[in-house]
């Protein structure tokens, strides 16, 4: 079924496929953010900048329509890179309360006053914040859910890197 599927598009479709999932997923944080009011924690805007650079290298990858092998190893690390921040998220999240590293300060004050190497380390291995479980479905956590994109999009990623279908200009 997902052969055929996958057969059903041009290769040059299925990465505007996987720029359209990593959109979605954009679309869906900034819902959360702006309606649920959910504020995102460091590792959250890690993820965030993670999705969206595997979908410019999707989008680029469908406008370009050269080089698709070189586009999909680039975007399965892009994603795998995204995955691993996830899953320390999800880590973080199931510590038990006296492992929880401590709270920082809000990033916006972060980027004002600390040195670009010391914000960057924060937003990758997280704080105290990124603990916190304000939301699921079906039990999994957004970080969990996250996580499960990614391995999703590096999986077609995967699938693309294999297509053996001749470029043709399109």
């Amino acid at each position: 079924m997902i052969s055929s599927l996958f057969d059903y598009f041009s290769p040059r479709a299925r990465f505007f496929i996987g720029f359209m999932a990593c959109a979605g997923l954009l679309a869906v944080g900034a819902y959360l953010q702006f309606v649920e009011e959910l504020e995102p924690c460091p590792l959250c805007i890690s993820q965030r900048l993670a999705i969206l650079a595997t979908g410019l290298i999707f989008l680029a990858a469908g406008l370009h329509n050269r080089a698709r092998k070189i586009y999909a190893v680039l975007a399965a690390a892009a994603a795998l890179i995204g995955a691993s921040v996830s899953a320390r998220h999800v880590w973080l999240q199931h510590l038990p309360p006296e492992e929880v590293p401590e709270c920082s300060p809000g990033l916006e004050y972060v980027f004002q006053n600390f040195p670009l190497a010391d914000t960057i380390k924060l937003m990758l291995s997280g704080t105290g914040e990124c603990a916190k479980i304000d939301w699921t479905l079906l039990g999994l956590s957004i970080p969990a859910w996250t996580l499960f994109a990614f391995l999703l999009l590096a999986t077609w990623a995967g699938l693309l890197w294999g297509d053996s279908t001749p470029h043709i200009s399109e």
